[in-house]
């Protein structure tokens, strides 16, 4: 789970998918640095 609520199906179902990848990438990338031991403010 990444904290992302989506109320736009039918666009996700037609391939507008940037906005779910942006928050993927968003949660991997703070994933990594909390692992890594990097603080976030």
């Amino acid at each position: 789970r990444i904290g992302l609520t989506e109320h736009n199906l039918p666009g996700i179902l037609d391939g507008d998918l940037d906005h779910i990848i942006d928050a993927l990438v968003l949660a991997d990338q703070t994933e990594k640095l909390r692992a890594a031991g990097v603080e976030m403010a």
